[in-house]
């Protein structure tokens, strides 16, 4: 494997149709925003401003989402599992999830009228900790599946949570196509993050609950613009959403938009490369354990290969680099703990000046003007492995 980053602009985009209404507008951010701040856990995370690390750099900006405090669960996931299982409730009962709040969805006698419901779904830890902690919360059951690889740690936060869970031998796609097999001859509502034929709805209101984040930044930027925004992607669901409100909201100067993958599940990557939906397979071994996904979201496909600018394929020992620098901060810059699919953004970020990377820094056409807006996805949420990275140098510079 090449451990260097690689890069490919958008060739395909302008052949493609504009296809950004088809997922949010500012009524479903608004129901989004307010079915989350019926949560008591809500707060807005924060937006952190390093300026020193900016100045270090030669950038004007480097602004961070830190999804380390959502909910006391370290990352931003549980805002899509919460509001796709309380539109799945308000389905089942016939009713509008504004008549819903969370404080009514756990009432007693919800529970008795959607009787015995079960959720399931596969993930990598974040997306599955979110959905046992919404359905601890709501007194229901939730059974979670994982791609091989995954920690003993991430498998015991889902545990904690008191939904039943097991690490599966299979990748993340084929846990999922075997979940959803399983799922067949069982009564359960699965609460994926991915879509498929006859499976939409969900992953789309999954998405559309991401939006809360963006939401949150664009209240919080105070008028220094972004003129380029790094996104993570695995199936790429978080990324489109991001993307699709950013250029709305900055559609008379729209900043560029990255997407970052890890380089074993670089799926985006190869279809720009390929100009077709192109997937990876096999074990997906990376430490970006939440973007080790080999199949691009359908819908998100839609979103990214029509406004995504350029795509990144990004090698562990980059996020490594980025969860350091970050938890070692400059000057009066504030500390940030980011997890291995947190931090690659400013990975990257901190090798443009670097001869070798001479050439995507030129494409991207960042300077000392460029104002970057980064999203730490997680915090440590495997404290064992962010402590061998971050303290022991594992994954060093290569």
């Amino acid at each position: 494997m090449d451990k260097k980053i690689k890069w490919v602009m958008n060739s395909i985009k302008e052949s493609k149709e504009d296809s950004n209404n088809q997922l949010m507008n500012s009524e479903i951010s608004e129901e989004v925003i307010n079915y989350h701040k019926s949560f008591e856990e809500y707060e807005v995370t924060p937006l952190r401003d390093l300026k020193h690390l900016s100045s270090y750099l030669g950038l004007g900006g480097i602004l961070v989402k830190d999804e380390s405090y959502r909910f006391g669960l370290n990352a931003f996931k549980v805002l899509g599992a919460a509001y796709a299982m309380g539109k799945t409730i308000a389905k089942r009962l016939s009713r509008s999830i504004d008549e819903l709040p969370f404080s009514v969805l756990k009432l007693s006698e919800i529970k008795e009228q959607l009787g015995d419901i079960a959720f399931v779904s596969t993930t990598d830890g974040n997306h599955g900790r979110g959905v046992a902690w919404t359905a601890n919360q709501l007194g229901v059951k939730a059974s979670i599946f994982m791609p091989k690889g995954s920690t003993q740690n991430r498998l015991n936060h889902i545990l904690d949570l008191g939904a039943t869970a097991e690490i599966k031998e299979f990748n993340y796609d084929d846990t999922v196509r075997w979940m959803v097999e399983e799922g067949k001859t069982k009564n359960v509502e699965i609460i994926q993050d991915t879509a498929w034929e006859g499976y939409e709805d969900v992953p789309r209101w999954i998405m559309q609950g991401y939006s809360t984040v963006a939401k949150e930044i664009l209240d919080q930027l105070e008028g220094k613009n972004p003129t380029h925004i790094f996104l993570q992607a695995g199936v790429g669901a978080f990324a489109a959403v991001m993307t699709s409100i950013f250029v709305e909201a900055y559609k008379e100067n729209t900043p560029k938009i990255v997407i970052l993958e890890a380089d074993k599940a670089d799926c985006f990557y190869r279809s720009i490369c390929e100009n077709k939906v192109t997937p990876v397979s096999g074990d997906l071994n990376t430490i970006m354990a939440g973007l080790a996904c080999g199949e691009p979201n359908p819908l998100a496909w839609e979103i990214l290969s029509v406004y995504g600018d350029m795509f990144l394929s990004v090698p562990d020992w980059v996020s490594a680099r980025g969860m350091r620098i970050l938890g070692n901060p400059l000057g009066l810059d504030e500390k940030i703990i980011s997890g291995e699919s947190g931090a690659v953004g400013v990975g990257v970020l901190s090798l443009l000046n670097m001869d070798e990377y001479k050439e995507l820094k030129e494409a991207l056409e960042i300077d000392e003007t460029s104002v970057v807006l980064n999203f730490s996805t997680e915090g440590d949420t495997d404290a064992n492995t962010y402590r061998e990275i971050v303290w022991d140098g594992k994954y060093p510079m290569e």
